[in-house]
């Protein structure tokens, strides 16, 4: 995952939880959203989302070719 891909990601979990925190979303699509915050929080962390590969799909402009 490229640097910009990363920083989105953690962007829109911020902002996920903070309406969730304000109670702009809630039941069980503020709770399903948080899940997906979750996950963005993760692989921007890692550095590597398992759907990229598997549609084939690389946002990194210095891919390593092992």
């Amino acid at each position: 995952m490229g640097i910009v891909d990363r920083v989105a990601r953690l962007i829109a979990a911020v902002v996920i939880v903070i309406l969730y925190l304000s109670n702009v979303l809630m039941g069980a699509i503020g709770i399903l959203l948080l899940v997906l915050a979750a996950v963005f929080v993760v692989t921007s962390i890692v550095g590597n989302c398992p759907l990229y590969r598997v549609f084939g799909m690389d946002t990194c402009s210095s891919t390593k070719k092992e």
